[in-house]
């Protein structure tokens, strides 16, 4: 059986990239306060601890701005990322279609952005969003939604710059899939061009699986909660370079300056969206 020069050729320098890329994650920890702490651990573990992943980010992602710059472009990114899933395996998402997606945005934006959504929506955004909507003209499906959010560990809320309902909002970041019914049935009948959230289970309140789906593929996500979702969701607009919905612009606008702090100087805002973000913040 003859051999394929040209795939023979890919792999080795596929092989290569992946050999120089992780030289120079390895020797940036190795250079870098901390890092020589981070590869003991993985050599004794074979794994992180959350402490040390968050370490790791940042200590690369300090080195790639020196590097690169405060914007390293992507392909900048992704020699990182793959340095990082080939010096520490474990630590590859098998789910993710190079294997480092949630990295990417860790790269690009370090482990405290990385982390905001998570950590601060429910003390910190969730329970003032809430109260500001009660101002708003209260209509049934508003009522619906307060009720909704009131009740659970996370919520939804909606601006937009189209004027558009609540619903409709919500329908353009969720769907819900019933786990008995066939998922390339459903991608099939859906041109949407903007990523969204797909929740899989029996019922709507019984929800086995969380996906993003980008461009009709089903990426799974890691999170268990429609809160974890969404961050990931938001996320994916970073990871894949993918503008927002123009119907949600606000929505994610807010998000990423406020929630996030991503760009707040640079990023055009809405009157709206500045109002809101300053009786959030309870800033005069």
């Amino acid at each position: 059986m003859e051999s394929n020069p040209d795939l023979c050729l890919t792999v080795r320098d596929s092989i290569s990239d992946e050999v120089k890329d992780k030289g120079m994650v390895e020797n940036a920890l190795l250079t870098k306060p901390g890092g020589e702490d981070v590869l003991e651990e993985y050599k004794s573990e074979n794994s992180l601890k959350h402490r040390t992943r968050r370490q790791l980010v940042n200590i690369l992602a300090s080195h790639m701005t020196e590097m690169h710059g405060r914007i390293p472009s992507r392909n900048q990114k992704e020699k990182f990322a793959l340095g990082i899933i080939t010096l520490f395996p474990s630590l590859k998402d098998p789910f993710s279609p190079k294997g480092y997606l949630n990295q990417d945005f860790l790269l690009l934006f370090g482990a405290e952005t990385a982390s905001k959504m998570l950590e601060k929506w429910d003390t910190a955004f969730k329970p003032k969003v809430i109260k500001e909507a009660k101002h708003l003209t209260q209509s049934t499906e508003l009522c619906r939604l307060l009720t909704a959010a009131e009740n659970l560990s996370e919520n939804d809320h909606t601006t937009g710059r189209i004027k558009i309902s609540p619903s409709d909002a919500v329908g353009k970041m969720l769907h819900f899939h019933k786990s008995c019914c066939s998922i390339v049935e459903h991608l099939q009948g859906r041109e949407a061009k903007q990523p969204y959230i797909l929740a899989v289970g029996r019922t709507k309140n019984r929800i086995d699986a969380f996906y993003i789906v980008v461009d009709k593929q089903l990426i799974p996500c890691q999170a268990t909660s429609s809160l974890g979702a969404f961050d990931e969701l938001f996320k994916s607009h970073y990871v894949f370079n993918l503008s927002y919905d123009e119907t949600l612009v606000q929505l994610f606008t807010f998000m990423q300056t406020t929630v996030y702090n991503i760009d707040i100087t640079t990023t055009d805002e809405s009157p709206r969206v500045r109002e809101f973000r300053a009786k959030v913040l309870h800033v005069v």
